[in-house]
């Protein structure tokens, strides 16, 4: 990591709280929280916001929400995401195929239209140079309805900045995803 963690005691009790309750649930404590820990305020809004968009009512399915954060991931070179989300992708029971394919979704048969369309709708807000056109977003708008959009659009932005922020600092993964082949090298 480009920056050091904080010894424990130094960090506010709630940002504490937050750090106990990720080892509880993982077995230890996540390291972007260590990081984001150091402006609280900033720690407080991300697991708020975060809580929201993985929320059990969401009305995106739980795989095709792990599936954009795992593309998002890939895109932004972030390998402390790509290990948690495909952790979290594996106990979604998305198969090792589909996982395996994600780089290449496009041209792969193991993906619905819905989650081709969405993982391209993440890809065009990721890669800013490419941006969203009319089409892709009419498309869009054939399969998801507005507030199906509305939350597609709040994580994949939400997983660009915890990616983007991840990257930069060089948080490394924490070995959450079980084993698999070699993956294919994401663009």
């Amino acid at each position: 990591m480009r920056i050091n963690e904080k010894p424990q005691s130094e960090y506010p009790l709630l940002a504490r709280f937050i750090m106990w309750a990720q080892k509880k649930k993982y077995g230890e404590t996540l390291l972007p929280a260590k990081l984001w820990g150091r402006s609280p305020k900033l720690l407080y809004g991300l697991q708020v916001f975060y809580r929201a968009i993985d929320r059990k009512d969401s009305p995106l399915e739980p795989a095709l929400r792990s599936l954009i954060n795992v593309r998002v991931s890939q895109i932004n070179h972030c390998s402390f995401c790509v290990d948690i989300s495909t952790a979290l992708l594996q106990k979604r029971g998305v198969s090792i195929e589909k996982i395996m394919a994600l780089p290449d979704y496009e041209k792969s048969t193991v993906f619905s239209e819905r989650e081709k369309l969405a993982l391209a709708y993440a890809e065009a807000m990721t890669r800013s140079e490419k941006g969203i056109d009319d089409v892709l977003f009419l498309r869009l708008a054939k399969i998801y309805n507005e507030d199906e959009i509305i939350e597609l659009t709040a994580l994949i932005g939400y997983q660009n900045l915890s990616s983007k922020f991840n990257a930069a600092l060089n948080i490394p993964s924490q070995g959450f995803c079980l084993p698999m082949p070699s993956q294919k090298k994401s663009n």
